[in-house]
């Protein structure tokens, strides 16, 4: 199986890279190396390589920057996205898209199922949602979109190493205790796209996360725990619980965010590890590398 994947210096690039099965041929390309905005760009290369199957990787994810950059969120999350579903439909291969938590509105009291109708409430959230969208139009159904949240990893930027820094730099930190999802890794997210690649014949939305649900103040304290046993961190600090409405952002984020990964679980059988393994395992793999 021939596999292109876009987006391979982000977080989910990189695992989905990283655990190349017997098999698989990957011809993976970061922004430098194929330009998603670009359809001429797109289609030469697809054409060239004749993929089985184009996993999209690559995503514009600065959310609180896409409010006043909100061409460029556009032009990545819906134009990009659109892009390779044309091609994928005029080379016949399938494509695996990823989206987020972010084009639900966070009003819930329930986790959200595919199902249920999308009501972003910022730039990034409704870019994605118009990727969605853009996929299914251009490949008339034809693809598996995977919907994720709160993603991070051993590699890149994100909420984890974020922590580590804030809390060897500073005496004491304030994190948002309001806002509910679940933390993910990349890495089990990678795994299950290539799980999901075994099932030919599956299309449509389905839900991944790491199991379980925290606060961002539940996921640092969490950081914390891990950090101190395995001497990442030296000193511990006071983590302070603070409302949204404290820590004011450019960018409105869902209040409410835990996806449902029932009919994921069910399709694919698979089961989500709990989102607190799943950090110490990461963290484990960051002590190993300093």
């Amino acid at each position: 199986m021939k596999v292109l994947i876009t987006g391979s210096d982000g977080q989910l690039g990189y695992e989905l890279v990283k655990m190349q099965t017997q098999g698989v041929e990957i011809h993976a390309f970061d922004i430098f190396d194929l330009d998603i905005t670009n359809f001429n760009d797109v289609s030469k290369k697809v054409m060239e390589l004749n993929p089985d199957v184009i996993i999209n990787a690559a995503a514009y994810t600065a959310v609180d920057k896409a409010e006043i950059d909100s061409e460029a969120a556009y032009l990545v999350n819906e134009t990009g996205a659109e892009n390779l579903g044309r091609a994928c439909a005029e080379n016949n291969c399938r494509m695996i898209h990823v989206s987020t938590d972010f084009v639900f509105d966070g009003s819930s009291s329930r986790p959200y199922t595919s199902d249920d109708t999308p009501s972003p409430v910022g730039v990034y959230g409704l870019s994605k949602l118009k990727g969605e969208e853009a996929v299914f139009r251009e490949t008339n159904g034809n693809a598996l979109i995977i919907r994720t949240a709160w993603v991070y990893s051993a590699h890149g930027n994100n909420f984890v190493k974020t922590m580590l820094r804030l809390m060897a730099e500073k005496d004491q930190l304030s994190v948002v205790a309001d806002q509910i999802g679940t933390p993910s890794w990349a890495c089990g997210l990678a795994k299950t796209i290539w799980k999901a690649l075994n099932f030919r014949e599956v299309k449509g939305v389905f839900h991944w996360t790491d199991a379980g649900i925290a606060s961002w103040y539940d996921f640092a304290v969490a950081i914390q725990k891990e950090a101190l046993k395995l001497g990442l961190l030296k000193k511990r600090i006071p983590i302070k619980p603070i409302k949204t409405i404290d820590f004011p952002t450019p960018a409105k984020r869902p209040s409410y965010s835990v996806l449902d990964k029932t009919m994921t679980w069910e399709t694919f059988g698979i089961e989500s590890q709990h989102w607190g393994e799943a950090l110490k395992e990461m963290m484990e793999e960051i002590e190993k590398k300093d």
